[in-house]
């Protein structure tokens, strides 16, 4: 628990430093950066939090996931999941831009538009699928299982970047 306390203070002071162009000023503010809601080290942190809690709660192993990921076609029927995947993809090119200019907020303005399609994927989109009286696993998708593995992997690098270590339970 204090490492995810440790992780969090000080992923919430790096981020809120370098999530403004570097160019321009910005006002220091402890009740800013500890928002939960907005462009914010709190909100990502906690959309990687969901992104890897999926696996834990469907007891899903990783390795098999991902070795699956060959022979498992990733669907993008829904708008959802299409806006995901169109900015999972983006990752590369943002990375290149922030390097190429020295504007590491590109990163941060990236993540947080990751964080938001993910939310709003998790939100409609279900990957696991309970029965609601006995709780037990009904279906798993393993399509959108591969979004949120390819959600967290990006995100994992992209805090990597920014020097943030980010925490797999809040």
């Amino acid at each position: 628990m204090r490492a995810a306390q440790q992780s969090v203070a000080y992923g919430c002071i790096k981020y809120a430093d370098l999530s403004h162009c570097r160019v321009n000023d910005y006002v220091f503010s402890f009740d800013k950066m500890l928002d939960d809601r907005g462009n914010t080290a709190v909100y990502l942190l906690y959309a990687y939090t969901r992104a890897n809690a999926i696996y834990r709660l469907g007891k899903i192993d990783r390795e098999a996931l991902r070795k699956e990921a060959s022979r498992v076609p990733v669907c993008l029927d829904h708008p959802k999941e299409l806006k995901l995947g169109k900015c999972i993809v983006q990752f590369p090119e943002i990375v290149y831009r922030a390097a190429n200019e020295l504007y590491p907020h590109y990163v941060c303005d990236y993540l947080f538009d990751l964080a938001t399609a993910f939310t709003e994927f998790y939100d409609v989109c279900y990957c696991i699928e309970k029965d609601k009286e006995t709780g037990k696993i009904v279906k798993i998708d393993t399509s959108r299982l591969l979004l949120c593995e390819a959600t967290a992997m990006v995100m994992g690098q992209g805090f990597q970047l920014l020097g943030i270590k980010p925490v797999t339970k809040m």
